[in-house]
């Protein structure tokens, strides 16, 4: 059950973070930061999903590592994004609170997998 909130969730943040990249490349004109933060919010859920589909449990738990690591890296230029003004304070905290949400389901989803 919790894998399927996982991949919906993931699903959408990864959504709103192409309609970011899309308004900084057309609007900002930025092209540097904007790629980064593209690649690692989209590979969030791409490592979701293909964790669903891993060889073992270790495989399982290997990609769910990948996609914490990447939402974690997320956080990061979400962070610069918003501390350069390239994206405004209330659409940076947005985005934030979605991918911290992301993150704690990761976390709780790779030890529940670990003790079990």
């Amino acid at each position: 059950m919790k894998e399927n909130a996982l991949i919906e969730k993931s699903l959408n943040f990864a959504t709103r973070i192409v309609k970011l990249y899309q308004y900084l490349t057309k609007t900002k004109k930025e092209t540097i930061l904007s790629k980064q933060v593209l690649r690692s919010g989209t590979s969030i859920g791409a490592n979701i999903n293909e964790a669903n589909f891993g060889q073992s449990r270790a495989d399982f738990i290997a990609k769910m590592h990948i996609a914490l690591k990447e939402a974690v890296e997320t956080i990061y230029w979400l962070k610069v994004l918003t501390t350069s003004e390239y994206i405004n304070e209330k659409l940076g905290l947005s985005l934030l609170n979605d991918c911290i949400e992301l993150k704690k389901l990761l976390v709780s989803t790779i030890n529940t997998t670990k003790e079990n």
